[in-house]
């Protein structure tokens, strides 16, 4: 191979929100180097460990290449044999119209993993396929996710797709709960390098106060670590909120025209004293107060909360009381608070806004959010017979197996299914129940914009990537695929059929329809992002409401009927009388279950520990390298322990995504770091009451010394 061979292809890395800008070098069909893009606006040069991984993805021996159906052998075990796309797609179809005509729509059901927001392609064109089928039983990893920001987005702003980011480079006070952005590079917060971003937070004069049971990456560099106790982030927020009220410290500023509710919001918070949180939280109503003051008086504050608190009993609560702590100091929609993104290709404009609670499950009437049921409830809807009783299911980049609540009981619910089809690249602990999967091609095979994540995005940036090598013959794009399933579908029930032009036609369309589009000075479209490989920077946040507001006469009402209600939910609240409280964590080269089948995210000790603290490990006759037996009301799993003055007295906390030890996944180097599910042990039944969202953190659980 010669040195003209080699070409320098620009990149988005897509593996997890921050999105930054890579320089891939290739030669020939290798990948050289990948590096971060220095002119990429919003990135700047940052990477992180999970870049380099994208190589590692693309060249997987472990990746499927074409289509497989599983054949049952004659000792039981399942074998999973290539077949042409015609059959596989003509055996798909024949399946979901079949169950439809027999069985009407809802014996379909869905489940659509977070890689489908990493991947373009698959938001614009799973409807050719979904739109034919209507069915109810839809569900996708929202709902142990971030289903509360959603909520609280279109309660209190008018669309589910209206959250307020932090503006880090110009604040002066950051109060974070519950987030570990160092590990997972923000969460419903694109923000590349957050470590410099935090640090210069601190070189400015400006403070940084996170709250966690464990004193996270994050934590470590925080001008004030506050230890709280699992699960009771929402009676800190309300006495701070009190506080604020009552020392007469609100100051609503530019907010004031359009915000109502406050009186209802002063009465309902009236019980929530610093001195009964204290007891709630373990921490003392002087740091409350303390907190209280530093926040309602700095000159630009932010309260931002992401995993740690939404997916706990009180997720949307906690939600909603961080945004009235932004908007009673008027720190929503300004320089150094919360802000609102203005992207190019404006989801808040081309999407409904979403609903809530129109219709319910079958069998635990859980409510409905955008048209999606809680993942928690899929295993009761394909096990217990009646009308609406899933019998075939449609999985799409997702592992619910091991991300879902009792995970194991819907690993054994997905054998009782007449057919199942994966869209996925992978046989893994959910995919190896399908009858069928397709699996799409690499993301470096096809092209790339980033269509979710700029709504979440720091910084108003734009960016396309062409594909860096060209797909086979025989292989098939995600949205491909959605295609060639619709119109067989569409075929199959006599429905007339739409078909859909290729993404980046349907994106270049929401551009140039866009903010920065044909009625803008930008003038922006798919050319200029094609001169401009390392995007197009279109400036910081700016102030945007009332007019970005979706509400009934663009006002926020703080005074939300169902979380006053809720309110009595957690007053009434009694403590578990388990030993100990379970949490999740994660790490930089993690990502949910599917990136440890790369041996450089692997390397280096086992992560898949049980994290104890050192007076907890005494007190047991716990030493690290123990084996423990975790118990709670859904199940147990056995675990090593790691003994850490990180994590609070009382509290034990697990890695999210592992648990690869089932038989039948295709998944070599994960299965040689196979770990333990944390949600075989949380409990399917254990969930936010508010919004219906999976309760994974805080769950109530009994530790021992495992037998040998």
């Amino acid at each position: 191979m010669s040195e003209q061979q080699k070409v320098i292809h620009h990149r988005a890395c897509h593996l997890c929100e921050a999105i930054c800008g890579l320089l891939i070098e290739t030669q020939d069909d290798q990948i050289i180097s990948i590096k971060g893009d220095p002119d990429d606006p919003l990135s700047r040069g940052h990477i992180c460990p999970k870049a380099v991984a994208l190589q590692d993805i693309h060249s997987d021996p472990d990746r499927l290449r074409s289509p497989v159906k599983r054949v049952r052998q004659d000792d039981g075990s399942d074998e999973f044999v290539p077949i042409p796309w015609p059959e596989a797609l003509d055996t798909v179809a024949s399946a979901l119209v079949k169950t439809v005509q027999d069985n009407g729509v809802d014996s379909v059901g869905v489940y659509l993993g977070n890689p489908t927001v990493h991947n373009y392609g698959m938001m614009t064109h799973q409807g050719s396929l979904f739109r034919h089928l209507r069915t109810r039983n839809r569900f996708s990893a929202t709902s142990v996710d971030q289903l509360p920001h959603h909520l609280v987005s279109l309660w209190l702003f008018g669309h589910k797709l209206l959250f307020p980011i932090p503006d880090i480079d110009r604040t002066d006070y950051f109060l974070m709960l519950g987030a570990n952005p160092i590990a997972s590079n923000g969460s419903i917060w694109t923000v590349p390098d957050v470590r410099k971003r935090i640090k210069s937070l601190t070189a400015r004069g400006g403070k940084l106060v996170v709250v966690d049971p464990r004193r996270t990456e994050t934590a470590s560099l925080s001008s004030d670590y506050i230890a709280i106790k699992p699960g009771s982030d929402a009676w800190l927020l309300l006495a701070i909120i009190r506080t604020i009220m009552v020392k007469g410290w609100v100051r609503l500023r530019n907010l004031q025209d359009f915000v109502v509710g406050l009186e209802a919001i002063e009465s309902a918070v009236e019980r929530f004293t610093p001195e009964l949180a204290s007891e709630k939280t373990g921490i003392s109503a002087e740091h409350i107060e303390q907190v209280a003051y530093d926040f309602a008086h700095a000159d630009a504050a932010i309260c931002y909360g992401r995993m740690g608190v939404s997916t706990q009993r009180y997720g949307a609560l906690c939600q909603w009381a961080i945004q009235v702590l932004n908007i009673l100091t008027g720190n929503l929609d300004r320089e150094g608070g919360s802000m609102f993104t203005l992207p190019a290709v404006d989801q808040v404009e081309n999407t409904t806004p979403g609903g809530f609670g129109r219709h319910s499950s079958r069998v635990s009437q859980l409510p409905e959010f955008d048209r999606e049921l809680p993942a928690s409830v899929l295993a009761e809807e394909i096990t217990i017979e009646g009308e609406g009783q899933i019998r075939v299911l449609f999985t799409g980049a997702g592992n619910p197996v091991l991300s879902t609540p009792s995970g194991h009981k819907l690993d054994d619910a997905l054998e009782e299914l007449d057919f199942m089809v994966s869209l996925d690249p992978w046989i893994n602990e959910t995919t190896r129940h399908a009858d069928i999967i397709l699996p799409p091609t690499s993301p470096l095979e096809h092209d790339h914009y980033d269509l979710a994540f700029h709504v979440n995005a720091m910084r108003n940036t734009a960016r396309y990537n062409p594909p860096i090598f060209e797909k086979a013959d025989s292989a098939l794009h995600d949205w491909e695929i959605f295609e060639a399933l619709g119109q067989r579908v569409a075929e199959g029930l006599g429905m007339d059929r739409k078909p859909l032009p290729a993404p980046e036609v349907i994106i270049d369309f929401g551009r140039k329809a866009g903010p920065y589009g044909q009625a803008s000075a930008e003038q922006l479209d798919l050319a200029m992002l094609k001169r401009n490989p390392s995007g197009v920077d279109l400036g910081p946040l700016k102030p945007l409401l009332p007019g970005r507001l979706k509400t009934p006469a663009q006002q926020i009402d703080l005074a939300v009927p169902a979380v006053l209600h809720d309110l009595e939910r957690l007053l009434n609240d009694t403590d578990s009388d388990a030993p100990y409280s379970l949490i999740g964590r994660r790490h930089v080269r993690d990502c949910n279950s599917w990136m440890h089948n790369f041996r450089r995210l692997v390397k280096g000790k086992d992560r898949c520990t049980l994290m104890v603290n050192p007076v907890d490990a005494e007190r047991e006759g716990w030493c690290a390298g123990d084996d423990v037996l975790i118990a709670s009301s859904a199940g147990s799993v056995r675990a090593k322990v790691e003994v850490s003055e990180e994590i609070m007295a009382g509290v034990v906390s697990l890695p999210h995504g592992y648990g690869h030890n089932r038989n039948g996944t295709k998944m070599t180097i994960a299965n040689d770091h196979a770990g333990v599910s944390c949600n075989d042990v949380t409990d399917a039944r254990y969930f936010d009451a508010l919004s219906g969202n999976a309760a994974i953190n805080g769950v109530p659980v009994h530790v021992t010394a495992a037998e040998s």
